[in-house]
């Protein structure tokens, strides 16, 4: 359990270092404005938008795991999802065009469709689906009737919130420090200079992470 949590941490810290996620956009906003008090706005926009997807994807996910009869099944479609769109990004390496016709203003509708778009949220399902399936083990639904039914839905609908929040409190600190680090010291140039493309990483991850799912639905 620790350990997935500790997954679900460092999945919003490696969301917030990397630039598609939205912190230039923060030190863009700062800079265009002139004034440093801009960038906590657009963090707050642009984590906002992230958590909202983040509960978008799991919380169809926690309406439907406690279907405990259909449980395994569940478990093994969001696995080759997860993996079925790392392999897409790899394949088609073109950002969504669409993200590119927002108002720079709608930073929150931005960070929302660009964590949908690059599977960012789907990153968490397996993540969520094994902590789910260790609090439902110590839990010992089995024999369970329509009240537990509904404590274990409700649960998990609890344990997709704070999962939601916990990695989107993770990935908003992480860019904000890299956001305040090149707004103030770095500069621009760092970004062009020393950043190195993500997408291929990105994508591989993606399939890494599906691949666990599909072991720890193995192992259960």
């Amino acid at each position: 359990m620790a350990a997935l949590w500790w997954a679900v941490i460092l999945s919003g810290a490696y969301h917030g270092l990397n630039p598609g996620m939205g912190w230039p956009l923060a030190v863009s906003a700062a800079l265009m404005e002139r004034k440093a008090a801009a960038m906590p706005k657009a963090l707050l926009l642009l984590t906002t938008g992230h958590l909202l997807a983040m509960i978008a994807i799991l919380l169809p996910f926690s309406l439907m795991i406690w279907l405990v009869e259909r449980e395994y099944e569940i478990r093994l479609i969001a696995s080759f999802i997860v993996i079925g769109m790392g392999i897409y990004l790899l394949i088609n390496s073109k950002h969504p065009r669409y993200l590119a016709r927002i108002h720079p203003a709608k930073l929150g509708l931005w960070s929302f469709l660009s964590a949908i778009a690059h599977g960012a949220a789907l990153m968490l399902v397996p993540i969520y689906l094994g902590i789910c399936q260790i609090a439902e083990d110590n839990g010992s639904t089995e024999n369970a009737g329509h009240l537990a039914a509904q404590n274990l839905m409700s649960n998990d609908l609890f344990t997709a919130l704070g999962v939601s929040l916990v990695h989107t409190v993770s990935m908003g600190i992480a860019g904000a420090l890299l956001a305040i680090l090149v707004y103030f010291w770095l500069g621009l140039k760092f970004i062009s200079q020393a950043w190195f493309n993500l997408d291929k990483i990105w994508a591989c991850s993606l399939i890494l992470v599906g691949a666990f799912g599909l072991y720890f639905t193995g192992t259960h």
